[in-house]
């Protein structure tokens, strides 16, 4: 093996490595951060923190110069929430210098230090002088966010849920169905809480498939931001079973939904404090919000059917989601409706190959099944619990859920599925 391609894989490696150290950290509150460094080893990994979805509510500005230029702008500027300093010096100067720093700090700023001297007894004059946090390089992005995380983020505060958002590469490809689903799947199999928040105000359709006509919903919570607590969310919910409640959507159009970027932003927040899963049930639109609801997810799951133009808009997603969210796995996938009959398919391996993922399910054409479902206002495993498809979910339950692992296959360059597409563009 040649350097280069030796430092490819460590690379590779170390950001595999970093991806799954970053997947327990909770998001960092909105505080303002400014770093202070003298290398860009310190520099660029403090610059990519920024860019996480974890530290999307921070404000974080990267200078260069370390103590000194911080020493210069303070002396006329307030101090931020928090201040990090990579410093070279010695021990001795380092401490003088911090010294010196501390008669423009406010006192309830917090200070790191990025040293380059891994010294025990540095470490605890600076823990002993206030210093919240001494890390040594190198550090990597994943440090950075567990440090700021682990300085704002209350260790006895309760858990977060996660949230998982469902979009479907077309509409139609039974992306909703498959939610709903999957969110009952979980609920039943585990005996876990999940809320199921459908997000498509104008043609939801989780209040038919749950069998529920509630008086109020989502829609009541978005136009209303200003009362939304774990309280009022509470009101809002729809039990559909013991484990399992709904935010329905209104599904009319005697009002036209037009949302800013954060407009579901609280909404899941507080469904998040609720329950350890929330559903994003999402439609099917490119919109500013939707972008933001994708981007903050904690997992991302696409329903596609294997023909080209699903192939396409699956790829347009996944390849946004991979610069949206750098630092975390890549979206899962199901392949939809497969063995329609008498049409021509994609087959699965063929679809999957150039997306360099593999389908976490592959769910065949079942019209009767799920039609029937669907008209009855039920669930696949109320319905037939002995079908495969039945079988199916809930093993795809078990992925979500953290109990069984996907194996993802290694991307693959594109196949000539994508490059037909190029050809059609032409």
């Amino acid at each position: 093996m040649t350097n280069l391609a030796y430092d490819s894989q460590l690379d590779a490696e170390a950001s595999t490595q970093e991806i799954a150290a970053m997947q327990s950290l909770r998001p960092v509150p909105r505080v303002s951060i400014q770093a202070f460094c003298e290398t860009e080893g310190v520099a660029q990994p403090i610059e990519r923190a920024g860019e996480d979805r974890r530290m999307a509510k921070t404000h974080l500005k990267v200078h260069m110069g370390g103590i000194a230029t911080a020493l210069e702008l303070y002396k006329q500027a307030p101090t931020p929430n928090l201040i990090i300093l990579e410093s070279r010096k010695e021990p001795r100067d380092m401490l003088a210098s911090l010294q010196d720093l501390a008669e423009y700090c406010d006192p309830t700023t917090k200070v790191v230090v990025v040293g380059h001297y891994n010294d025990v007894g540095l470490y605890r004059e600076l823990i002993r002088s206030g210093i919240s946090e001494y890390v040594v390089v190198p550090i990597s992005m994943a440090d950075v966010v567990s440090v700021i995380s682990t300085i704002f983020v209350d260790p006895d505060s309760d858990p977060i849920g996660r949230s998982v958002a469902f979009i479907g590469a077309k509409g139609g490809v039974g992306s909703s169905t498959i939610a709903h689903n999957l969110a009952w799947s979980i609920s039943t199999l585990f005996k876990s809480d999940v809320v199921v928040a459908d997000l498509d105000l104008a043609f939801g359709t989780a209040n038919i498939n749950f069998d529920q006509d509630p008086a109020q919903g989502i829609a009541e919570a978005v136009f209303s931001p200003e009362r939304i607590d774990e309280v009022y969310l509470d009101r809002l919910l729809a039990q559909c079973s013991d484990h399992l409640s709904l935010l329905a959507a209104p599904s009319t159009l005697e009002r036209v939904y037009d949302f800013d970027q954060e407009a579901f932003a609280q909404i899941i927040d507080t469904a998040q404090r609720s329950a350890p899963l929330v559903v994003l049930d999402m439609p099917h639109v490119w919109t500013g919000w939707s972008k933001a609801t994708l981007m903050k997810a904690d997992d991302v799951v696409i329903t596609a059917t294997p023909e080209l133009a699903n192939l396409r808009n699956t790829k347009n997603i996944v390849d946004m989601l991979k610069r949206l969210r750098p630092n975390d796995p890549p979206p899962k996938l199901i392949i939809n409706q497969t063995g329609v009959p008498k049409r021509p398919e994609i087959k699965s391996d063929d679809f999957a190959e150039p997306l360099g993922l593999s389908p976490m399910a592959i769910i065949p054409f079942e019209p009767q099944l799920f039609g029937n479902a669907a008209n009855n206002g039920r669930m696949l495993g109320e319905m037939e619990a002995a079908h495969p498809v039945v079988a199916t979910m809930n093993e795809v339950a078990h992925v979500l859920t953290g109990r069984k692992e996907l194996k993802v296959k290694k991307k693959a360059a594109l196949g000539s599925l994508l490059g037909k597409l190029g050809r059609k563009k032409k």
